[in-house]
């Protein structure tokens, strides 16, 4: 057995200990889903969960894909991230991190804290308690090559204006 099978066996393992409880069963559906969260790290929106999801399992629907991000965040295998009044993100890391959000081309990315919630260099009055925190540091993109999306927003562009010229 390859380590991506067992790392796969020990997602299955803990996504059916978390869904059981929370009163919820396992169904090959929400592993499913589970399992295309778990592949990348770019933090899909739930259209984007659909698509990659459906690609692969042409059954699915999207009313499952949403019942099944539902679940998986009430399970404690899944954050939500939501940047401004764009769609939610879903997040596999659960460890305590805060988010970069690039204003050029969209994407979410991770970033490291170090140390954890209770380091965080921030004073909380002592009868309140943090479980979660959210931080978002927005800005641009380093990429050398530029951002991706930017590119291909700025190329679509360039064709509706090439059509609206014509």
């Amino acid at each position: 057995m390859s380590d991506r099978d067992h790392a796969s066996e020990a997602e299955a393992t803990e996504l059916a200990e978390r869904l059981a409880g929370s009163g919820l069963r396992m169904t090959s559906q929400r592993e499913h889903v589970f399992h295309v969260l778990r592949a990348q790290t770019d933090h899909p929106t739930a259209d984007e969960v659909y698509m990659r999801s459906k690609a692969e399992r042409s059954d699915i629907s999207m009313a499952t894909v949403y019942n099944t991000l539902d679940a998986l965040v009430k399970c404690g295998l899944v954050k939500q991230v939501n940047v401004d009044r764009a769609a939610t993100r879903y997040c596999c890391n659960m460890q305590d991190h805060c988010h970069f959000y690039c204003e050029e081309c969209g994407g979410v990315h991770d970033i490291e804290l170090s140390g954890g919630i209770r380091d965080f260099p921030i004073r909380m009055p002592r009868d309140l308690s943090a479980r979660q925190m959210d931080i978002s540091i927005r800005g641009a993109c380093r990429d050398p090559k530029g951002c991706a999306r930017k590119t291909l927003k700025e190329g679509v562009k360039a064709q509706k204006d090439s059509l609206e010229n014509e």
